[in-house]
């Protein structure tokens, strides 16, 4: 019998996973992809949402009435708005003109005050990004004003132990590889957690855009995979939790977009796309034997006014 869920919020995770078919080399092992666009925003990160709102809760940093202060890309923002306009908080949010539009009016519509920081390129990089967090800091002064600061937030992470989880029971334990993009490193960092809860084999990849592989050593620089690659090391950042770094540019990202859309019915973000291009070569590695995980992070439905889908 199928429980109602007393809110929207009740329905966040327990999402879906499925199996890889015709992306997939012949010869690589099991490739499997968690569909966290069916949370209720069409994210995972209304997981580390969740999460984070419900710890200042508890703790009196957030109180009835208050307003919550954020930067984003985007995602986390329609996270944010989609619980406080549950939760009846004002929301201000900082983004910038270098992201999809979606993501404003998705905010936007859940009740969010936007400020935008401009970006002359339109790419993003880490003067964007940080211009944006000196911005929602200085909106976060006010009275009555609480700065969820994703970025330093250790909460975050706690919101994606039930994803770690959820793949570990939804497999059978059959894990032998982890693979996922890094923003702030929560939903990494959490996952893992999880997953070395009951098995320290299960090998753990992340994935940086190659124009800005900071995490692998390398300079800063503009891309555009949208919600990943920050240009500086996230303050949480912890490499004891990863065994590998894996850098994909933003165009395999965005033609992996293409391909997954056409060839498997999946209409995902570039982070995604990033994603299982990494997943692939970590499948081909460990060959047939073994099953490699990664996260379908959002919706293609978020991109549909840039040129993801317009390329060839």
């Amino acid at each position: 019998m199928t429980r109602v869920a007393p809110d929207i919020l009740d329905s966040i995770g327990h999402t879906p996973i499925v199996q890889l078919r015709r992306v997939v080399p012949t010869g690589s092992a099991r490739v499997l992809v968690k569909l966290e666009f069916e949370n209720p925003s069409g994210t995972m990160k209304d997981r580390a949402a969740k999460a984070m709102i419900e710890a200042a809760e508890r703790d009196g940093r957030l109180k009835p009435g208050g307003t919550v202060v954020e930067y984003t890309c985007g995602s986390t923002g329609v996270s944010l708005a989609l619980l406080c306009a549950v939760k009846g908080y004002r929301l201000r949010i900082v983004t910038s003109d270098a992201f999809s539009g979606e993501k404003r009016l998705m905010m936007e519509a859940f009740g969010a005050e936007v400020t935008s920081v401009p970006s002359p390129s339109k790419e993003y990089n880490e003067a964007l990004f940080r211009g944006m967090i000196e911005t929602a800091r200085r909106l976060s002064q006010q009275p009555g004003h609480w700065f969820s600061d994703q970025l330093s937030n250790p909460d975050g992470t706690a919101g994606y132990h039930s994803l770690g989880e959820e793949i570990w029971q939804q497999t059978g334990g059959a894990v032998n590889a982890f693979v996922h993009v890094v923003g702030t490193g929560h939903s990494l960092h959490g996952t893992t957690e999880a997953l070395w809860k009951h098995s320290r084999d299960v090998r753990i990849v992340a994935v940086e855009p190659e124009e800005s592989a900071v995490l692998s050593g390398r300079a800063p620089g503009s891309h555009g995979i949208e919600g990943i690659g920050t240009g500086f090391t996230p303050p949480l950042w912890n490499p004891q939790l990863v065994n590998e770094v894996m850098p994909v540019s933003t165009a395999e990202a965005m033609a992996m977009c293409r391909r997954l859309a056409a060839e498997e019915g999946l209409f995902v973000g570039t982070s995604s796309g990033a994603n299982v291009v990494a997943a692939l070569r970590v499948a081909k590695k460990l060959g047939p034997k073994a099953t490699v995980v990664t996260l379908m992070v959002d919706s293609g439905l978020r991109y549909l006014s840039s040129d993801l889908f317009r390329g060839p």
